[in-house]
């Protein structure tokens, strides 16, 4: 998206790639919005979530309705002067009628909330994508492709996976504890008292842990993200790696960052997990004490010590019972802590990604913004200064005047700023001082989407999509005919090596055309600019990647391309640029030269210097 335009080693841009700020730092408060940001993403399918609703109330209801059967069956078998037959196996159907309901429910909520997971991933994934389009190059020049990638698949599958799994164990867990609690009250009150012991210490241990958990969540998905950046970015250089013979170096370095990764998983998983056992000993412990303190008071009601009036009378069946319900109470207060345990780990993913959604945008268009439909070619660049950072200066005071129609070649050592220039005629960075003007009318002033339309490029990194060769060139323009792009492809010299391929022109491309050479590559690209009928044209070294020969034959096409279009050329072989009707020598960020190939060479500067050596 950055448009291959990265300020590192075109002039001084921003240096490395920053991550976001640590969200070690991040509060409650801020973890309280993300909840309501998917809050938001859940009620955009309110209906569907209501049935939801629905569907865990009936599930849970049919649940907490099957112990009560399974105690008066109980009581019937202990019931005086023999068994009951009869009202045993009637509570066994009623019980078994319940329980099966309830799985058929249970079993309808797990797939509906499933279908508005997918929903709400497929909402957020989207409108990550479209964020990220618009968004300014700058922010791509900071930030790893491969921990953007990382958020875009890994983090939002992480929110999917919590929102169709956690989501319904949270409502089931509310119901549970809730309509548990009111059956336990009915059998048993005193019994209800062991929960004032154990509810608050389960509930302190659950807080005290989650905020030591948190934190170790969020480190855990920020190292991924680095993880898989640095992957992306030894994989794409993995040729100049065998070249020098640095794979140890890499897979040492690789090792560190796995070594951090799963050292963070660790930390977040152990300490996470230690949340279970704990919570499930309290839980226990508050069934033990219950079924102790419920089997006395069973004792003292059948020798008659209590009235069946009593607070304190229970029957074997209602303790069966109570213990039953004791057990669902505690039951989601104990996953709850697993359920926390996923929830750390989902609240940092939609942290990561609710980051990107809050970036500032490429800055709009002005109000009243002007279109720009028939672009002469007239560029005006006056004493402009610019630079990635407050801290550094990259172009001083430069000034460069262009007419319709004319070449203007940028030359001059590494780092001088001559990418940066491209980067501010393009708007990719807005000028820190000074104008830019294209046929009298200020670049700020103009529709972004017409600036950028008004001009063709063809850059030293070539770019080609997954698709045919065809569509690749055919995307110079939208509608192009067959024709058309035969045309082009023939002037730009590589009709013949794609008419040597089996499918011809439909023939497919792999990410990034890896399965053909980089020559090649490069005339596709130059074919698709050539397709293009814009007014102006930016060329990046755009024949570095041919050979000699071949560099003849398209810099003959090349020139046709540029006939009548205002042409910016960045050249190293300055032999390309001999005919530019203006040569800029950059030199820290400063023009030191203008003029003719035949002028500079004359003047016997840097620009003499330069082309002497090359020809030496």
């Amino acid at each position: 998206m950055s448009n291959g335009f990265r300020g590192p080693g075109g002039g001084g841009g921003p240096m490395g790639r920053s991550a976001d700020t640590p969200f070690e730092k991040l509060d409650a408060k801020h973890t309280k919005g993300v909840m309501l940001r998917l809050g938001k993403y859940i009620l955009q399918h309110w209906f569907l979530f209501l049935i939801a609703i629905a569907l865990t109330l009936l599930s849970n209801q049919l649940s907490l309705l099957a112990p009560s059967y399974s105690g008066d069956a109980l009581d019937a078998i202990a019931a005086e002067g023999g068994v009951q037959f009869d009202v045993v196996w009637e509570n066994v159907r009623k019980m078994l009628v319940c329980y099966v309901l309830s799985a058929v429910l249970a079993y309808s909520l797990t797939q509906l909330m499933m279908r508005i997971s997918q929903k709400i991933a497929y909402t957020m994934r989207k409108q990550l994508f479209e964020k990220l389009s618009s968004l300014p190059v700058g922010y791509f020049d900071t930030h790893a492709t491969g921990d953007i990638i990382s958020r875009i698949s890994y983090d939002i599958d992480t929110v999917n996976a919590s929102l169709s799994h956690d989501l319904v164990q949270v409502m089931t867990s509310i119901y549970t504890v809730a309509g548990s609690l009111v059956f336990m009250f009915r059998i048993s009150r005193p019994l209800v008292l062991v929960f004032v012991l154990t509810v608050p210490i389960s509930i302190f241990f659950a807080r005290y842990r989650s905020k030591k958990v948190r934190p170790l969540f969020r480190k855990r998905s920020r190292k991924l993200g680095e993880l898989n950046g640095y992957a992306e970015e030894m994989l794409s250089g993995c040729r100049t790696i065998q070249a020098y013979d640095r794979e140890d170096e890499i897979v040492r370095r690789f090792d560190t960052r796995n070594g951090d990764t799963m050292d963070a998983y660790y930390d977040a998983e152990y300490y996470g997990a230690a949340l279970g056992p704990g919570m499930m000993f309290i839980n226990n412990l508050s069934i033990s004490l219950i079924a102790m303190f419920g089997g006395i008071l069973y004792l003292y009601s059948q020798n008659g010590t209590l009235a069946t009036t009593s607070v304190f009378f229970i029957t074997l069946g209602g303790v069966a019972q109570f213990v039953q319900y004791s057990r669902k109470f505690a039951g989601p207060i104990n996953e709850f802590a697993n359920i926390l345990h996923e929830f750390q780990s989902a609240f940092s993913a939609a942290e990561r990604v609710f980051r990107i959604l809050d970036e500032a945008p490429e800055i709009p268009d002005v109000p009243d913004a002007v279109d720009l439909p028939h672009v002469e070619g007239q560029v005006d660049i006056e004493n402009i200064t610019f630079g990635y950072t407050p801290s550094k200066t990259i172009l001083h005071d430069v000034t460069v005047h262009a007419q319709p129609g004319k070449t203007i070649a940028i030359v001059g050592p590494t780092g001088a700023g001559k990418t940066t220039i491209i980067n501010l005629l393009m708007r990719f960075y807005d000028v820190n001082d000074g104008t830019i003007c294209i046929d009298g009318s200020e670049i700020r002033q103009i529709k972004r989407k017409d600036l950028r339309g008004a001009y063709t490029m063809v850059l030293q990194d070539t770019w080609l999509f997954h698709g045919t060769i065809f569509d690749n060139i055919a995307y110079g323009r939208e509608g192009a005919t067959e024709e058309e792009v035969i045309a082009v492809a023939k002037a730009a010299r590589i009709h013949s090596y794609i008419q040597s391929l089996p499918d011809g022109y439909q023939t497919v491309l792999s990410d990034e055309g890896v399965n053909i050479s980089k020559g090649q590559r490069q005339l596709i690209t130059i074919a698709r600019a050539m397709l293009s009928h814009s007014s102006m044209l930016i060329l990046d070294e755009a024949t570095s990647n041919v050979d000699s020969r071949t560099e003849i034959q398209i810099q003959q096409a090349m020139n046709k391309l540029m006939e009548g279009r205002t042409c910016f050329v960045i050249a190293h072989r300055l032999s390309t640029i001999k005919n530019a009707d203006t040569i800029l020598v950059l030199q820290n960020g400063t023009v030191t030269e203008q003029g003719t190939h035949d002028e500079l060479i004359a003047k016997g500067g840097f620009y003499a210097t330069l082309y002497n050596s090359q020809f030496s």
